[in-house]
């Protein structure tokens, strides 16, 4: 099952990376599969020192702003406990991991990791159609210079009327983020 999430990794610099990510995940969440492409952060970073911290969240504004890599601010962190790496203040869960093995021989690569530590830090909120909604068109916003931009254009039209039936401010405003994000993009 691919669970979509937040990945916090820290360069050799010292620099932290936030970017969205749906790791394979398996029900004990022990371990799970990282698919980033070959030219992103993350990547490099866990190629460079093999830790970081996945994170549950319901936090959609963030993921939002992350996933078209325009966070104005990086948000609360605190320390991780068993790897070098930083935890999202507002996360649900984090899994601080560790590098089992990568494989970049294509331009998605597979990097098996190891969850070494993890941690409840509030409830999750719940079900809710317009945070899905929200998440569908970060991925579509990732996806621009690919798909066509009628097909993404049909899409969050779909989208724009489930948030704003179900949705509460975070998700209107992550929402509305993301279409201007895409308009920009035309």
């Amino acid at each position: 099952m691919i669970l979509e999430g937040i990945v916090t990794t820290q360069s050799a610099a010292g620099e932290i990376n936030i970017a969205p990510m749906g790791p394979r995940v398996d029900a004990e969440m022990r371990r799970f599969l990282l698919r980033p492409f070959n030219t992103s952060q993350t990547y490099r970073n866990l190629r460079e020192h093999g830790e970081g911290v996945f994170h549950v969240t319901d936090d959609v504004l963030l993921l939002a702003r992350s996933a078209v890599g325009q966070l104005v601010e990086l948000p609360p962190m605190f320390p991780a406990q068993a790897v070098r790496g930083w935890v999202l203040r507002d996360a649900c869960r984090a899994y601080e991991f560790r590098v089992r093995n990568i494989d970049d021989r294509e331009e998605r690569v597979s990097i098996e990791v190891e969850v070494v530590h993890h941690g409840t830090l509030h409830e999750f909120f719940g079900f809710n159609r317009a945070k899905h909604a929200v998440v569908e068109a970060a991925i579509l916003a990732t996806r621009t210079d690919f798909l066509p931009m009628a097909e993404i254009d049909a899409e969050y039209r779909k989208l724009g009327a489930i948030v704003q039936k179900t949705g509460g401010e975070q998700e209107k405003t992550a929402f509305e983020f993301l279409r201007a994000y895409v308009e920009g993009k035309k």
